[in-house]
């Protein structure tokens, strides 16, 4: 899979893609659409980007999806975030989902942190 891919739904829990679906959140990444162990903002901790930092030379902007409302991320995690340079947003999954694909259309080298909804 490649990161051309665009995510065609987003919803009822899970999303769809290159004619599949995944049930839970996702992680989009140059080496693909990966399951993500996140179900909530709680959830998320420095180590559940480490796949994302382990691609970070093939990324230039990261989207993260907090769900169905924006919710800050904790002031260390956007530190690290600085850490490797990215430009990155957070924003509601169905927004941040919309933004991955049109940044993909731009073949900009973007990632995706998507919490279900």
């Amino acid at each position: 899979m490649t990161q051309e891919q665009a995510l065609d739904a987003v919803g009822e829990g899970g999303f769809r893609f290159a004619d599949m679906s995944h049930r839970g959140s996702l992680l989009v990444l140059p080496s693909g659409f990966h399951a993500w162990p996140v179900t909530t903002i709680e959830d998320i901790k420095p180590s559940s980007f480490h796949p994302l930092f382990a691609e970070a030379k093939e990324i230039d902007f990261v989207l993260i999806g907090t769900g169905e409302k924006i919710i800050r991320l904790a002031e260390p995690l956007l530190w690290r975030f600085r850490e490797f340079s990215f430009q990155f947003d957070v924003m509601a999954s169905l927004a941040a989902a919309r933004t991955y694909n049109v940044l993909v259309a731009e073949k900009r080298r973007v990632a995706a942190a998507l919490i279900a909804i």
